[in-house]
C-alpha cells in the first residue's frame, strides 16, 4: 500500500534571480496510513509551504510530492483539485465554515460538491455531527456555535467525505486552552479508529499529543521523532 504522503528530494522556491527564497529545501518525507504527525517550526521554517504542498495547493518546484500515491507533477489543475477533494480532508483555525448555513448543511456541502442527492447528503451529515456529539446542534448556524462547536462542525465536514488524510492548520489556535484540548482529544480518538492526521502548529504542547514530531527550520527537517514527548 502506498504512503499517504511522500516527498522525495522536494525544494519549492519563490522569485528569481537575486530574490530567490527556498521555502523548502530537499526534503524527503514519508507518512503512512493511520499515522497522527505534528509539523512544526518557527516562522518562515517552511510549515505553509509543505501544508500546501501537501494539500495539493501547490506544486513542488523541483522533487517528487505523491498524496494517495498520486504524483502531483503528473496532475493537470482539474485532476489536482479532484484529489484535493477526495483524498484529503482540510481543518483550519479560522473554521471557514459557511455563515448563513445550518451546521448540518455546513457537513453536507462537501458530498453535494461530489453529485451525492440531498437526502443522502444530509444523512451522512447528521450520522457525522451525531458521531462527533453535535447532532443536537445540527439546526445551528454558525453564530449560534461556540468556538469549539463550530471546530466540531468543521471536523463534521472533514471527515464526511472519508478522505485518505485529514489535514490541520492550527486547529486549536482560535480556542482557549479548554475547548483546544478537547479538539485535540477528539482528534486522538479520531486517529486511534485509524485516520491518518497531519497536523500543522506552532505550539509545542499542541504538537506533543502527536505520536511522530516532526521540525522544520530553513526549509530543512532538522528532527522527526516518534513516540511520547
Amino acid at each position: 500500500m502506498a504512503a499517504v504522503v511522500e516527498m522525495s528530494k522536494v525544494s519549492k522556491t519563490f522569485g528569481d534571480g537575486t530574490s530567490i527564497i527556498r521555502a523548502l529545501d530537499g526534503v524527503d518525507l514519508k507518512i503512512e496510513k493511520g499515522e497522527f504527525v505534528a509539523i512544526v517550526g518557527p516562522s518562515g521554517s517552511g510549515k505553509s509551504t509543505m501544508m500546501n504542498l501537501i494539500g495539493c495547493l501547490d506544486r513542488p518546484s523541483n522533487g517528487v510530492v505523491k498524496i494517495a500515491g498520486e504524483d502531483l507533477s503528473m496532475l493537470n489543475d482539474k485532476k489536482l483539485t479532484e484529489l484535493r477533494n477526495y483524498a484529503i480532508g482540510f481543518i483550519f483555525q479560522s473554521f471557514f465554515l459557511l455563515p448563513k448555513t445550518t451546521a448540518l448543511e455546513n457537513v453536507a456541502t462537501p458530498l453535494l460538491y461530489r453529485g451525492v442527492h440531498s437526502k443522502e447528503a444530509k444523512k451522512k451529515a447528521l450520522s457525522m455531527l451525531k458521531k462527533l456529539g453535535m447532532s443536537d446542534r445540527a439546526t445551528h448556524g454558525p453564530t449560534e456555535l461556540s468556538g469549539g462547536q463550530q471546530q466540531r462542525v468543521a471536523i463534521a465536514r472533514a471527515l464526511v467525505t472519508e478522505p485518505s488524510l485529514i489535514l490541520a492548520d492550527e486547529p486549536t489556535g482560535a480556542l482557549d486552552s479548554a475547548t483546544g484540548k478537547q479538539v485535540m482529544d477528539l482528534l486522538t480518538e479520531l486517529n486511534q479508529e485509524g485516520i491518518t492526521i497531519v497536523l500543522i502548529t506552532h505550539d509545542l504542547d499542541v504538537a506533543k499529543r502527536a505520536k511522530r514530531r516532526i521540525s522544520l527550520k530553513d526549509g530543512k527537517i532538522i528532527s522527526d521523532t516518534k513516540g511520547a514527548a
